[in-house]
């Protein structure tokens, strides 16, 4: 039998965020794959346990945590280091499904929503045999993020970009964009830019009870944002953070 293999978008973490499609889903499954990132890192897994004690009725769902492949950083190759490592990751899944048999419905987890940037669809795709797969959508971290500011992603007819601290960095403001948002940034992406006439709200666990927000002119916050970043990393051992920048 062909393996169905289910990506459950979750939103931020909260159980609220769950849409009812999401909770069908969890309790349809043979088995819930959850993700072990490692020392420091133990509240996202906790997270994901939460959420099945929340909402898991069935009584024939089993939940298998497995340990995440470490990225190699060492490699010069920035796409070759995320190759090799969701090779690795996808050789983890298939492993660890073929050790809990008689699974033919598997479902994971997935933050936010499965199609935007995360790499869990990308990963499915490296299974063989290829699986059965249905995407469950889930509610974004930019949606979580203007919900908390109670703004508006797009100005009327304005474009706006999804971008990474990485490419905000390396390549300055994207052009043609009214709006910024900014994912999976490593740190401080935004003082890499100008400043002046620039607005930033900025949101850090959105969503979750340890929220924090900020917002204001980027010359006047940037300081507090980095401080708060730093001071919530260290409490927390991780951070989920992400920003949305207007100029003018």
């Amino acid at each position: 039998m062909t393996l169905s293999l289910t990506l459950i978008g979750i939103g931020t973490g909260n159980p609220e965020h769950l849409t009812l499609q999401a909770i069908r889903a969890i309790n349809a499954q043979d088995l819930i794959l959850i993700p072990n990132k490692g020392k420091g890192k133990d509240d996202l897994a906790q997270l994901r346990r939460d959420i099945c004690a929340e909402v898991l009725t069935s009584e024939t769902t089993r939940i298998v945590e497995f340990d995440l492949p470490v990225r190699d950083e060492t490699t010069l190759d920035y796409r070759k280091r995320v190759d090799d490592w969701h090779d690795a990751i996808a050789a983890v899944w298939q492993a660890t499904i073929l050790a809990h048999g008689g699974a033919d419905r598997v479902g994971l987890l997935v933050w936010g929503d499965p199609a935007l940037y995360d790499s869990t669809l990308r990963i499915a795709g490296r299974l063989d045999p290829a699986p059965e797969l249905t995407v469950i959508p889930g509610i974004t971290s930019v949606q979580t993020l203007t919900a908390a500011h109670a703004t508006v992603l797009n100005d009327i007819g304005a474009p706006f970009v999804v971008t990474t601290g990485r490419r905000l960095r390396d390549e300055g403001w994207p052009e043609g964009a009214a709006k910024v948002v900014v994912m999976l940034d490593a740190g401080g992406a935004f003082e890499a830019i100008d400043p002046i006439g620039v607005h930033i709200w900025w949101g850090a666990y959105v969503g979750m009870k340890e929220q924090i927000i900020i917002e204001g002119p980027l010359l006047d916050v940037r300081e507090s944002i980095v401080e708060t970043r730093a001071r919530a990393r260290a409490d927390h051992g991780w951070i989920m953070d992400i920003y949305m920048l207007k100029r003018g």
